[in-house]
């Protein structure tokens, strides 16, 4: 029998997950993403069943997720991926991650408190904010969250008086931030001269600093920068052994990745930097913490045109999402966003492929003209409730909404595609 993708919707994906990865071999459905055919043709759907609310709403599509997943065992099958919760913590995503055996990167007690309701377990979560508010290190100790991240004497402080036995590690300044749209280093890490103080003060303590962390920065960042941030971490082993302490155990190398061409980059980098300068360290535990690799391509935002003003051969559109709402990546994360037209006024659900094209303007529905989510645009003629698709908005997106002018940030609506085996 020919495989033949379905895609099947539902409010429980990590149910529907475990029911396809856990059924018998003979009866296993191959979970696989959707075609941008298939999607758009799913967005299709449900743009014709809410043809009275026009609302806005995520798909989040499944299939990529575990693609994703497999993509990132292959690549690195010795590197355990701490999902960093910030950068998309919609609850059916998490639950879907948790599902598949991830971990979580988690910088709040909030984000620890939902990671635990998931059911997973307080050793599969980091604590990675070096600068942490008291309460929330209570909360980490009182719930068993026992691996956290410092960079500064105050915190080794903080950590004795409140968390005394949780593990550390010394977060540090990569050597450069590899040019990310999103630098991590002008806020966090220890610097080369700041290390040696650092582990004594720990060490004084009676805390144990059983690693190290780094991060080169998010989004766009050059793959490079691993290799200076490994040599960097090798240095702070080193120190630790010629200090006495004992002996290191874990390499946190951070995020960065992505999931387009520049993974294969990051994999190569990583790969050849951890064995030059950790090929012969036995026993070393070494775990990530991607967020947009795992989420910036899931996710897809459908909007509603809800209003229109031609001037001349510009064409000015406003949609029911914008900066302050979904679209805040690009305030926040310098995000760059393309669209896809859906018709649905004239004929509801078709793709718009109108020759024609104009520039256009796409504002968001509050009043601050700084929010305008596109410029200068090629846009077929779209008339008002049409649909705007804007695909890869899975990263720093619904996270940092807010409601203002009374507007919402947007429903997620899941889904997940598979085949049936020959």
């Amino acid at each position: 029998m020919e495989r033949q993708p379905i895609i099947v919707s539902g409010l429980n994906p990590a149910a529907i997950l475990r029911s396809t990865v856990g059924a018998p071999a003979e009866d296993r459905k191959r979970i696989v993403p959707l075609t941008k055919d298939a999607l758009n043709d799913f967005i299709k759907s449900i743009v014709l069943k809410k043809q009275e609310a026009k609302d806005p709403f995520y798909v989040m599509d499944l299939g990529e997720v575990v693609s994703l997943m497999d993509k990132w065992t292959t690549a690195f099958p010795n590197v355990r991926p701490f999902y960093a919760v910030k950068c998309n913590p919609e609850p059916s995503f998490l639950t879907v991650l948790a599902a598949m055996g991830a971990n979580f990167d988690c910088a709040s007690r909030s984000e620890i408190d939902f990671v635990l309701s998931l059911g997973v377990a307080p050793d599969r979560i980091v604590f990675a904010n070096p600068c942490k508010p008291e309460a929330d290190v209570v909360y980490a100790a009182n719930v068993g969250v026992n691996l956290t991240t410092f960079d500064s004497e105050h915190e080794v402080e903080k950590i004795k008086r409140f968390h005394p036995n949780c593990d550390l590690l010394l977060r540090i300044k990569p050597v450069r931030d590899g040019n990310a749209r999103c630098p991590m280093g002008p806020k966090y890490g220890a610097l080369p001269e700041e290390v040696e103080p650092l582990l004594r003060a720990a060490r004084a303590a009676r805390l144990n600093v059983t690693g190290v962390s780094f991060h080169i920065g998010s989004g766009d960042a050059d793959a490079g920068a691993y290799r200076g941030a490994i040599a960097a971490a090798r240095t702070v082993f080193d120190t630790a052994t010629r200090l006495g302490l004992p002996k290191l155990q874990l390499l946190d190398i951070g995020g960065g990745f992505t999931a387009g061409h520049q993974f294969n980059d990051a994999v190569k980098a990583v790969n050849q930097s951890l064995h030059e300068f950790f090929g012969d360290e036995p026993g070393l535990t070494i775990i990530a913490e991607p967020g947009r690799f795992f989420a910036e391509t899931s996710f897809t935002l459908a909007t509603t045109v809800i209003g229109k003003r031609v001037r001349g051969e510009l064409r000015e559109y406003w949609i029911n999402d914008g900066l302050y709402g979904s679209m805040n990546c690009i305030l926040y994360d310098h995000a760059t966003v393309t669209a896809t037209p859906l018709a649905g006024a004239s004929d509801p659900g078709s793709i718009c492929r109108e020759s024609k094209t104009f520039a256009s303007t796409v504002f968001g529905p509050t009043c601050d003209a700084l929010d305008t989510v596109l410029r200068d645009y090629q846009l077929p003629e779209l008339q008002v409730n049409d649909w705007l698709v804007f695909p890869n908005m899975g990263a720093y997106t619904k996270a940092a909404g807010s409601n203002f002018n009374g507007f919402n940030t947007s429903t997620i609506l899941t889904h997940m595609a598979y085949a049936y085996p020959n």
